[in-house]
């Protein structure tokens, strides 16, 4: 069995992190460079920052961010966010970035998966989906979690996996900053399903909800943002708790 890894996520606007509830209502949670520091210095396996606002001029400053990142961590961080072609992979990659994330660019082009897959190499390419509960089926969502698109969780993350993704990063909307645990049930069903790596998202509040998780929910990582960024857990701490609870993590 793979170690669990445990991932900081930070969601970037104007420079700044914030952190919201089911995509919405932001609050400014400190400097991302420095997060990311503290985070590396307490155990997190790697990091996600994700330009949330992901504009022309947003882009710009993004991949500065990232060279900053990159001078000051020494853990694998993913970056996402506006990622349209494979020139913004590639600039991306050379400001530092370890891999991509890709969400309403892939469903609105799926061949981009593959691209970037050919390109770079499958582990470069992470999918992320943004997907809530509508009468029973698991709906994708675009343009970060505000429109609704044609594609059903199981299938698109199946045709993904198919199409070169290494990772699937999939996000409860209905869970996003509730903290009430991650939506264990359909990640144990993406993760039988799948062969590639399933990282969790949305919900993390307690330590037990990451235990959950992994056992439950069948997730190969957890990834949460505002427990981390307002202190409510430690990483180091939080990996103490999973090894007594008998889990693997790095």
């Amino acid at each position: 069995m793979l170690a669990k890894r445990i991932i900081p996520c930070l969601d970037v606007k104007d420079g700044k992190t914030v952190k919201g509830v089911n995509f919405v209502n932001f609050r400014d949670a400190g400097d991302p460079v420095e997060l990311g520091k503290q985070y590396s210095d307490q155990g997190a396996d790697e990091l996600v920052y994700l330009d949330i606002t992901a504009s022309h001029e947003g882009r710009k400053t993004f991949l500065d961010l990232v060279r900053n990142v990159a001078a000051h961590i020494n853990i694998p961080f993913t970056v996402g966010g506006g990622i349209n072609e494979l020139n913004d992979v590639d600039k991306l990659l050379n400001a530092g970035a370890d891999k991509v994330s890709i969400n309403s660019a892939a469903i609105r082009n799926p061949n981009l998966i593959g691209e970037i897959a050919e390109n770079f190499g499958s582990q470069v390419c992470v999918t992320a989906i943004d997907a809530a509960c509508v009468n029973g089926k698991w709906i994708c969502y675009l343009n970060g979690g505000r429109v609704p698109s044609d594609k059903e969780l199981f299938s698109w993350a199946k045709e993904a996996e198919n199409r070169g993704a290494g990772e699937i990063l999939f996000t409860s909307m209905d869970h996003d900053g509730v903290k009430t645990g991650y939506a264990n049930e359909a990640l144990a069903r993406l993760s039988d399903l799948l062969k590639i790596p399933v990282i969790a998202s949305g919900g993390a509040g307690e330590k037990k909800h990451f235990k959950d998780v992994f056992q439950l929910g069948k997730a190969d990582a957890a990834l949460a943002a505002g427990v981390f960024h307002f202190g409510e857990i430690n990483i180091n701490e939080l990996k103490d708790y999973l090894r007594k609870e008998q889990l693997i993590v790095r």
